[in-house]
């Protein structure tokens, strides 16, 4: 067998979640955690797609985990969150052990708790779930779903999603992001959870839309085809998009981005979703240039010949970084 085909062949799936559930133990313990540590992850990571699927998983679960943990209520002398490495220990045990039992369909079950999907950076997944209903994820997004007795709820914990939901009153089908939940009412909509801005998008049918506080208030609106929610910390605004706008959002889905007169600086912001090699608008002149493009999303060389043929702009080449300048 040849080198290329020793770099090539696959590890047993066991093996690629036990060596992620050991870089994640590492990791969560920044004391033992070097510059040589996280250069060796990232090696291993680039090896290939499955290696980053179950690091990715489980980073996932781990995260969730110790959020749920670290909100139980406190017991009289003794700690209410439990040590991150035993809690990440005990999760890497569940874990291995599901693979182990043959969970290698794309899902982690947790014993009496939500199944965890997850896609890595410019990744894509279809979920076809048992109502008829589909999930597709979009890149670098973490969601649970939670069928048991009778009831049908999915939490987007991080990145997109569109969602094609089977209407069923009796058994509602409900969104939770953060605090804001949409209710399907007969529903095609898509979801997107960035770091302060959370965004809803009604394709067909309606949804309705609430917003919960911690104190209880809550505001709600019913969303109609071309509606597109959008929530930050303070404040809910819907606006309207035509159809050929809402399209050209989901051109993820094909595997391309489409831009129509927007500006490099938000064109660049947008392909370091689906890209670990990110791109550096270097100043203000060259970030100000509009385009209109469609373009391979997870193809940032092709971003950088854009830029240098057609819009005659400097490109340099930096270890995980592509710098564009005037």
């Amino acid at each position: 067998m040849s080198n290329a085909d020793e770099e090539t062949a696959p590890a047993p799936a066991l093996e690629i979640d036990a060596q992620a559930a050991d870089f994640l133990i590492r990791r969560t313990d920044q004391t033992c955690w070097s510059a040589d540590d996280e250069q060796e992850l990232e090696a291993w990571l680039s090896q290939s797609l499955a290696h980053k699927t179950a690091y990715w998983r489980l980073e996932s679960v781990w995260e969730r985990a110790y959020r749920l943990n670290a909100l139980k209520p406190r017991l009289p002398h003794r700690n209410s969150v439990m040590p991150r490495r035993s809690l990440l220990l005990g999760i890497a045990a569940v874990f291995v052990t599901v693979v182990a039992l043959g969970a290698s369909t794309g899902l982690l079950l947790l014993q009496g708790g939500p199944k965890i999907y997850a896609t890595p950076v410019g990744g894509r997944e279809l979920i076809k779930l048992s109502d008829g209903s589909r999930i597709e994820l979009n890149t670098d997004t973490v969601l649970s779903t939670d069928f048991a007795h009778g009831q049908r709820r999915v939490e987007l914990i991080k990145g997109e999603a569109l969602f094609q939901i089977k209407h069923d009153a009796a058994h509602p089908f409900t969104v939770t992001v953060a605090d804001h939940r949409v209710t399907d009412l007969g529903t095609e909509f898509v979801v997107r959870k960035d770091a302060k801005r959370l965004s809803v998008v009604l394709l067909e049918g309606s949804a309705r839309l609430a917003s919960v506080r911690a104190s209880g208030a809550a505001r709600a609106t019913i969303l109609t085809p071309g509606d597109e929610a959008v929530a930050t910390e303070h404040e809910l605004s819907i606006s309207r998009k035509p159809l050929e706008e809402l399209q050209n959002e989901l051109s993820w889905r094909r595997g391309v981005l489409v831009f129509h007169h927007t500006t490099l600086m938000d064109v660049a912001k947008e392909y370091n979703r689906y890209n670990r090699q990110k791109i550096v608008i270097a100043d203000n002149v060259a970030g100000s240039r509009v385009i209109n493009a469609t373009l391979p999303a997870t193809d940032v060389g092709a971003f950088a010949r854009m830029a240098q043929n057609f819009l005659g702009l400097s490109v340099e080449y930096r270890d995980d970084e592509v710098v564009i300048s005037r």
